[in-house]
């Protein structure tokens, strides 16, 4: 017998238990998502840390800390993935926008924008404008451009920054 379920239901109650637990150990979910595939259920949560760079122990942290109450919370079997988002992906919420500021970023854009003639801009995230758009400042000339959320294809950080483990240590 197979019981019907609200997929999103389930992740209504299911966020704010992974938000309060991701605060418990400083730790920031950019994306939780609950996706059938092949027959099998996936709970998938992307971390991120401002601190340093997401560890296998976050990841274990997240996972041994939601425990029971996802069983409570969904009703069926199903497979849960914690884990970075890493550094190819593309942002997908206006939540990373702003907790990316000053970060490199790579942008593709629908439509060419004014004094740029390539749909692939490197720049850096300045700011997010509700309403507007990104605030970017290009790589190539400098300049500060508003690009209109609508005329942005896809946005991610770029593959060339450094990561740094804690603030004054070097990576080895």
């Amino acid at each position: 017998m197979r019981e019907h379920f609200n997929k999103k239901e389930i992740l209504e109650k299911i966020i704010p238990v992974v938000e309060n637990t991701a605060m418990r150990y400083n730790l920031i979910p950019l994306e939780v998502s609950f996706e059938k595939e092949n027959a099998h259920w996936f709970l998938r949560i992307f971390i991120y840390c401002a601190d340093h760079p997401v560890s296998h122990q976050d990841c274990e942290n997240i996972t041994r800390g939601l425990g029971d109450f996802l069983d409570e919370l969904i009703p069926f079997k199903y497979y849960l993935e914690v884990s970075s988002p890493g550094l190819n992906r593309k942002m997908k919420s206006t939540r990373e926008y702003i907790i990316f500021k000053g970060k490199d970023i790579i942008v593709k854009v629908k439509n060419p924008i004014k004094d740029i003639s390539t749909k692939v801009i490197k720049a850096v995230l300045i700011d997010y404008k509700e309403g507007q758009g990104l605030e970017i400042k290009t790589k190539d000339d400098g300049k500060t451009y508003c690009l209109a959320l609508d005329n942005i294809f896809s946005v991610k950080l770029d593959e060339d920054i450094n990561i740094k483990q804690n603030k004054g240590e070097d990576n080895d």
